[in-house]
């Protein structure tokens, strides 16, 4: 029986993803799991002041956030426009 519970547990870890999982913290990407955001892409679609209200995510995860972004050409939604 215990081996049939660790392969239901190790199936379940990797279906989860590791989207950022070397650069925030367990909380920030809960933060964003729990939002749907599993790429840049759709972190893109969202401004800073979005990302920054969730909970789990505050200024030293948002830098994180933006340097990681900066270095694959991608940003946060624009709201001045």
């Amino acid at each position: 029986m215990a081996k049939c519970l660790s392969s239901i547990c190790a199936v379940n870890l990797a279906a989860r993803g590791d989207f950022l999982q070397d650069i925030l913290a367990a909380s920030a990407r809960r933060a964003l799991e729990k939002e749907k955001i599993d790429s840049l892409e759709k972190l893109s679609g969202y401004s800073e002041n979005e990302i920054m209200q969730l909970h789990g995510v505050g200024r030293n995860t948002m830098n994180k956030l933006k340097n990681h972004m900066k270095e694959h050409n991608v940003s946060f939604k624009d709201v001045s426009k």
